[in-house]
């Protein structure tokens, strides 16, 4: 069985050569990422010492320890992390999968994703996920909802239970890119609703999206989830932005 399995994806390999999605050179014998060796080794890596409740990454040297912002207010939730830096190639590649319409690479991405977990899931395990939802509005424009397609991934990678419509987005707001993070706290607040309250109850949450900046969505996500009785939420996503 195993000599058929290896014959199989030769075979494949030769039909549909895999192709790294960065530089676009073959890679032989390429797991499931596509990402060639050098290009995953450059990628921007969120590393220590950063904020020990939203991931932010601090300039220098030094432990894990609070930011500013997190000391002054805590966020709702209990964690946050992305493993990687919105930036570069990585940047490049959610922006194809966002807004080019190019799906496949929910794939990658969702396993990049995977990597943001393994800091905070001993502390929080998960035991379901629940995206971030587009208003009605923007998903019939984009056609699907990035954090669903993402989730779809990783429920079955960490045979965890995923409810889509857990979260509705309330009201239609406006794009947070052009916003300051205080102007991006108003924009959100109160925009979240939890439709199934009861499927919440007592859950560890893991709250998934693809990219996180100020953290104002996933707080307010988080804030609703709470209120819905869910005992812990960390907040994922592939990569955020530095300070």
């Amino acid at each position: 069985m195993v000599a058929v399995k290896q014959l199989f994806h030769a075979l494949l390999d030769v039909i549909l050569p895999p192709i790294c999605h960065i530089c676009h050179t073959f890679i032989p014998n390429a797991a499931e990422l596509h990402i060639c060796p050098s290009c995953y080794d450059h990628l921007p890596l969120v590393v220590s010492p950063l904020c020990s409740l939203c991931g932010i990454p601090f300039s220098g040297t030094g432990s894990d320890h609070r930011c500013g912002a997190c000391t002054l207010q805590s966020p709702h939730f209990d964690a946050a992390r992305a493993h990687f830096l919105y930036e570069g190639p990585l940047r490049e590649l959610i922006h194809a999968f966002k807004y080019n319409r190019n799906i496949h690479l929910r794939f990658p991405l969702a396993l990049l994703a995977l990597e943001g977990v393994d800091g905070i899931a001993a502390d929080h395990r998960p035991n379901l996920i629940v995206p971030v939802p587009l208003h009605r509005s923007r998903l019939r424009m984009r056609g699907f909802n990035q954090a669903v397609l993402l989730g779809r991934v990783l429920s079955r990678r960490c045979a965890l239970p995923m409810l889509p419509d857990a979260l509705a987005r309330t009201r239609a707001t406006e794009p947070q890119i052009e916003l300051s993070a205080a102007e991006r706290r108003v924009n959100v607040r109160g925009a979240f609703s939890v439709r199934t309250p009861e499927r919440i109850a007592g859950k560890n949450i893991l709250l998934l999206d693809d990219v996180m900046t100020t953290g104002s969505t996933m707080d307010e996500c988080a804030k609703e989830l709470k209120k819905a009785g869910a005992t812990a939420v960390i907040a994922v996503t592939i990569a955020r932005t530095a300070r």
